[in-house]
């Protein structure tokens, strides 16, 4: 019962915190960035939001910056549209997996030239 809560709430807390990122925000530090996933905790006071950023070192370093500025504005948002008794504290954490995908890509595409 608990488990399938936290997964709606999980599901949910993504949506909307994808939807405030893309039509919310007007920092012009943020570049394109994209939630990838999200982690709630199990007494639900903790949300890690993973989010993957395009862009070169320094537009990572500057959406980072513009994402914890903006915590307590998309913490305030999130409790007024999700009915939870207390809002969670929101960690962002810079997901590289999308880059790393791509990189594992490129090398299998440059073997499979290479091989021919």
């Amino acid at each position: 019962m608990a488990n399938r809560r936290l997964d709606r709430v999980r599901a949910t807390m993504r949506e909307e915190i994808s939807s405030i990122l893309q039509k919310d925000l007007k920092d012009p530090r943020l570049g394109f960035a994209t939630v990838v996933d999200v982690e709630v905790s199990g007494d639900m006071q903790h949300v890690k939001v993973y989010v993957s950023i395009l862009g070169d070192e320094e537009a990572k370093a500057k959406t980072m910056r513009a994402l914890e500025s903006a915590k307590g504005y998309i913490r305030s948002e999130i409790g007024r549209r999700i009915q939870l008794r207390l809002t969670p504290e929101i960690h962002f954490v810079h997901d590289t997996s999308l880059e790393h995908g791509a990189r594992i890509m490129e090398v299998l595409s440059r073997i499979k030239q290479e091989d021919r």
